[in-house]
């Protein structure tokens, strides 16, 4: 998605480790018109999957689960990293390691609102190492629901998570490709 791209040409920040930092429009700071941009986008690429409901987890995926989840005319769901007192207990577990936070949470859905049956696209900001993402598609395996499709903002190819990912079976699509890092500069594939 050339929109994207171009705002992370104009405005991403690489830190050591392949971090790199978009929090001026996608994780901190968020900007509202690229979100819907980006929601209509996995839109069009999914429309045809018939798609039930949006899953992402806290926090960075929510805003682009939200303008998507609009697109579809769908509920959103995210899971949840911590439990809070007034969450059912009656939920779906799964452990992801966060690299950029360098700790492992218990991601959790409530049964409620996962469903067996149900076809599911999956959003989230990042791919990388796919810790997250394989987190989200056990909580849809436990429910007995069917990942219908994957959308990506932000893709490192040149970390293991996608290739992972797709050779489970899970159709992915990843708005930006980032391919390497060279210094400051950031080098992606074509879509």
């Amino acid at each position: 998605m050339q929109a994207l791209i171009d705002r992370i040409k104009q405005e991403g920040k690489v830190f050591p480790g392949n971090i790199i930092k978009v929090d001026s429009f996608i994780n901190h700071q968020v900007d509202p018109e690229l979100m819907l941009a980006m929601g209509k986008d996995f839109h069009a690429k999914y429309q045809d999957q018939a798609i039930e409901k949006i899953l992402t987890i806290e926090t960075s995926g929510i805003a682009v689960a939200v303008t998507t989840a609009l697109q579809f005319q769908v509920p959103m769901v995210f899971a949840k990293k911590s439990e809070a007192a007034s969450m059912d207990k009656n939920q779906y577990q799964a452990k992801v390691y966060s690299y950029t936070r360098g700790k492992t949470f218990e991601i959790r859905v409530a049964k409620d609102y996962l469903k067996a049956g149900e076809r599911v696209l999956i959003i989230d900001d990042f791919l990388a190492n796919g810790e997250a993402l394989s987190g989200l598609i056990s909580l849809c395996e436990q429910a007995g629901a069917e990942v219908a499709g994957i959308g990506i903002a932000i893709e490192k190819t040149f970390q293991p998570g996608g290739e992972k990912i797709r050779q489970a079976g899970y159709p992915i699509y990843s708005q930006a490709r980032i391919k390497a890092f060279e210094g400051d500069t950031i080098l992606f594939e074509e879509n």
